[in-house]
């Protein structure tokens, strides 16, 4: 934890960039904050302390990053900076004036309640060697947050009136705390409370993936949203990769969620244009898309990233050819996803109220959901001090339009 001055109270703003591991990690950093006494504010001009956390992932993450710190610098130069995250790692910045603070007991920190969803860090670190990553040098090696430290940080989040825990991790597939893995946690924390729904973030295809995706299957609690680090449905990329898997196991763990959930939103990660891709290889991936209809598609051009095997291998991919193949299988999520989203006209779903006014949120299967209507009766009760936000509330959908979900609370 970091302070600006012994005893001194200051105004901080975070600026937060990348993961949701990130968000976690902010997010747990401004209770810190508040515990100290200091005040969190979301204008830079109101600010004693700007934070901000970065990404290097790709260079674009980390271009915008820079382009942000060089425009606070010159707005504000009398401001302090504190820069953290895998930016401060890459670059090596250093930070002036800032000092630490003794550790402050976790049971004595406040539960953020910024969000609409609490956000879980169980996990930090990765083993693998993937030739396109750079975050373990930024991460190092695997960390697992003990099973109990976790278990009593998700009550308190229930207790503070949260109705979705979001599970995050450098790589959740790593976990390993007291005897237990990912598949007992998730199933643990599903079991704290019928009425708090556990997300989990991404996660790798494997052994350890089936057992979670069978946890999943046995608490209606855990979301039905399954989001898959693939980036490749060619064996010879994901070989050039080094990733630990081959394209017929994210075949099997895409079959193995969906007959045990039938509907399960599949997600991916995808990267178009890694070195020695033919247009074949392309081909593979577009079928894997297609084969299992992902209804989450994040596709990004591949990024040489300073350090890494990939920066230093040959038979580069024209950074046109990237994009356009990147914009390829984005184009085809979003069309998956509007068909994903039409299987849910005229059923019944659960939202967790982000927007309290306009009663909007994300479903189970990470839909997001607009009341197209809100009864006369539920007007009266936000009028009359309700406040839905963070709340999970059951609507009738009666449209999905470019997988938008559109309904009524009932």
């Amino acid at each position: 934890m970091f302070l600006v001055k012994y005893n001194e109270t200051v105004n901080i703003c975070f600026e937060t960039f990348g993961c949701r591991l990130n968000k976690s990690e902010t997010l747990d950093d401004e209770a810190k904050c508040l515990a100290k006494g200091h005040s969190i504010v979301d204008s830079h001009a109101e600010a004693d302390m700007i934070v901000i956390r970065g990404c290097s992932v790709t260079a674009r993450a980390q271009s915008d990053c820079e382009k942000l710190i060089a425009h606070i610098r010159a707005k504000y130069p009398a401001k302090r900076i504190f820069i953290t995250g895998c930016l401060a790692n890459a670059k090596k910045l250093e930070i002036s004036d800032v000092h630490r603070s003794s550790d402050t007991p976790a049971d004595s920190i406040p539960i953020p309640r910024r969000t609409a969803r609490a956000y879980l860090k169980v996990q930090d670190g990765c083993s693998c060697s993937c030739a396109f990553c750079i975050v373990p040098k930024f991460r190092g090696t695997p960390v697992s947050v003990p099973f109990q430290e976790i278990m009593d940080k998700a009550r308190r989040f229930i207790d503070a009136g949260y109705h979705e825990i979001v599970v995050t991790g450098c790589n959740l597939m790593l976990y390993s705390s007291e005897g237990h893995d990912i598949a007992d946690l998730a199933a643990a924390l599903a079991s704290l409370s019928p009425d708090c729904r556990i997300r989990l973030g991404s996660v790798e295809p494997g052994a350890r993936a089936f057992e979670l995706v069978h946890a999943m299957a046995e608490h209606e609690n855990i979301c039905r949203f399954l989001h898959m680090s693939v980036q490749s449905g060619s064996d010879t990329v994901l070989k050039a990769m080094k990733r630990p898997y081959l394209a017929k196991d994210v075949d099997a763990l895409a079959l193995e969620a969906t007959k045990l959930m039938p509907l399960v939103c599949l997600g991916c990660d995808l990267i178009a244009g890694f070195p020695g891709e033919t247009n074949t290889d392309f081909m593979l991936t577009k079928g894997l898309l297609i084969r299992h209809h992902f209804a989450n598609v994040h596709a990004f051009p591949f990024s040489e990233r300073p350090g890494t095997l990939a920066a230093t291998m040959m038979n580069r991919v024209l950074p046109d050819l990237r994009r356009q193949r990147a914009k390829a299988l984005g184009d085809m999520g979003v069309e998956c996803r509007r068909q994903f989203a039409k299987k849910f006209v005229a059923k019944n779903v659960e939202v967790v109220v982000e927007n309290g006014n306009k009663l909007s949120g994300w479903t189970s299967e990470y839909l997001w959901l607009e009341a197209s209507r809100i009864p006369a009766q539920f007007k009266a009760r936000i009028m009359s001090g309700f406040s839905p936000r963070r709340k999970i509330l059951t609507f009738k959908v009666r449209s999905a339009h470019m997988g938008t979900l559109y309904g009524e609370p009932i």
